[in-house]
């Protein structure tokens, strides 16, 4: 077992970065990180260095022997590394503000990793990520690759489909629903047990086990649903939940209150821009407090980013994988049979052993029969998406497009598709 751990992250200069840094230090004892490389490409070189001064800082307070890099050149970075966390957003929040904004013209829901919006988020960016995938065969084959970007679930299919990668897709939803539940039941987290059926942002829990009892229906009877502060809808109807028996994903709202969503999306729209410009602003704010030389912790302010426990679902995956601790992690892996009405090599979010050898998933307990049908279509529109992306095919776009929930008609899909793609047409060569 190596002493000193490399851990290089990729897409450094992210306002998200001081979580990691925070998690690397928490949990030193157990994950010994010695290097910690922070990668970014041209256009994000200041964002960079203020993050990897603020890093510095954070470290040298921690006393830790760590020892913080940056650098433009990717291939310095993951030369012989041990673990490889990508957090890109290729076209930067301006790419996203369109992602938004464009669905919003056709009556369509504009969200970032959700219907036209993350079909585009995925054309941009599994080609990158794959490129990236490249140099890692080549300059650490024995590297773990954790996967933060979005869409997550479209992006480690892709890797596993296209790639002899080790990689694992997380998602800070799973484990902000845990914390949750700890909080509402007043128990520390190894006395709960949720189960996860589905994919990254369209996953329900089917159930919540304490001492062997089941406490769903006391969840689905308790009028405060769970929630996220970037996702907002006013709560789900009691009857649904009583009839689906499950607990939804927040993300769920997006279909199963379309209307009531697109309404408030087309407001904020019009009034406080959408959430690509809020988190524009936030990010101003949280990067003028990283300039500032005293500062040398995270600053609570980044919870404002919709980030909530990124680092510590990073850190854990990486503590595990690393000790062998056999421990349960809601993660993204290959499907295998696991659910045996998705393909087996499409991506899931369920629960996971850690092991040395990576997650493996747990056999699930209960499927809802009524969520099957939205899962197969989501699914499959991921799958048309990665084929796409990978191919730069149109025809294989428009069925994707065609085909997801949330697009109402094949002439708005044709619409929509022609409109983004000259959109983003600078980042999908591929296509043009």
């Amino acid at each position: 077992m190596k002493e000193a751990l490399k851990l290089v992250v990729i897409g450094g200069g992210s306002s998200y970065t001081p979580e990691l840094i925070e998690g690397v230090i928490k949990h030193h004892a157990e994950l010994p990180v010695g290097e910690v490389w922070l990668v970014d490409i041209e256009e994000g070189r200041e964002k960079l260095r203020i993050i990897t001064e603020l890093s510095k800082r954070m470290v040298e307070k921690s006393g830790l022997p760590i020892k913080v890099y940056e650098t433009l050149n990717r291939r310095e970075a993951i030369a012989e590394a041990d673990f490889v966390c990508t957090q890109i957003r290729v076209g930067m929040l301006e790419a996203r503000k369109h992602d938004e904004l464009i669905p919003l013209k056709y009556n369509v829901i504009g969200q970032e990793t959700t219907g036209p919006g993350g079909m585009m988020k995925g054309l941009r960016t599994i080609p990158v990520i794959l490129d990236i995938c490249k140099d890692i065969e080549e300059l650490a084959p024995d590297a773990w690759l954790l996967n933060f970007t979005n869409p997550a679930g479209m992006v480690t299919e892709a890797v596993h489909k296209y790639s002899s990668v080790r990689s694992v897709g997380l998602c800070n939803s799973p484990i902000g629903f845990q914390k949750w539940l700890m909080g509402f039941f007043k128990l520390p987290a190894e006395r709960i047990y949720a189960e996860f059926v589905g994919i990254n942002h369209l996953h329900w829990v089917s159930d919540v086990v304490i001492d062997g009892q089941s406490k769903l229906q006391e969840l689905i009877d308790y009028p405060q649903s769970y929630k996220a502060s970037n996702v907002p809808f006013d709560g789900w109807s009691h009857r649904f939940l009583d009839s689906l028996k499950a607990i939804p994903s927040y993300y769920l709202s997006y279909y199963y209150m379309t209307e009531d969503l697109l309404r408030e999306q087309q407001e904020a729209a019009r009034t406080t821009g959408s959430r690509a410009e809020v988190v524009k602003k936030v990010e101003e704010e949280l990067f003028q407090l990283y300039r500032n030389v005293e500062l040398k912790e995270k600053p609570k302010q980044l919870e404002q980013r919709g980030g909530a426990y990124y680092s510590e679902a990073a850190v854990l995956l990486m503590r595990s994988i690393h000790n062998d601790s056999r421990d349960i992690q809601t993660l993204n892996v290959r499907n295998g049979k696991t659910i045996d009405f998705l393909p087996e090599d499409a991506s899931i979010e369920v629960n996971c052993i850690v092991t040395k050898q990576g997650p493996l998933p747990i056999p699930l307990r209960k499927i809802p029969a009524s969520v099957r049908g939205l899962l197969a279509a989501v699914k499959q529109y991921e799958s048309l998406t990665i084929d796409a992306a990978v191919r730069g095919d149109r025809q294989t776009a428009l069925q994707a497009m065609a085909h997801h929930p949330l697009v109402p008609t094949v002439s708005i899909a044709e619409q929509l598709l022609d409109e983004m793609l000259e959109q983003n047409k600078q980042y999908l060569p591929l296509f043009h």
